[in-house]
């Protein structure tokens, strides 16, 4: 289930986030999952500047993000 749907070039992107911590890291790290509606489109999987000790704390920064933001960062990404 997408966590928010967001359009850029005519196309709807599902985003989808999830926490990821590296090995001998204490900190989490923002990741962003956007899927194209489109059957057969690839996905972008990209990591988002924010980082925090805690997961929870991540999330609702994560929470704060607006739409705009989102699809500035899918735009970059699809440079």
């Amino acid at each position: 289930m997408a966590w928010r749907v967001v359009e850029h070039g005519e196309r709807r992107w599902s985003v989808s986030l999830a926490a990821e911590r590296r090995a001998n890291s204490p900190h989490w790290n923002l990741v962003f999952t956007f899927r194209p509606t489109d059957v057969g489109q690839r996905s972008i999987w990209a990591t988002y500047p924010l980082s925090s000790s805690s997961r929870s704390a991540l999330f609702a920064q994560a929470e704060q993000l607006s739409d705009d933001t989102l699809t500035a960062f899918l735009a970059e990404h699809l440079q």
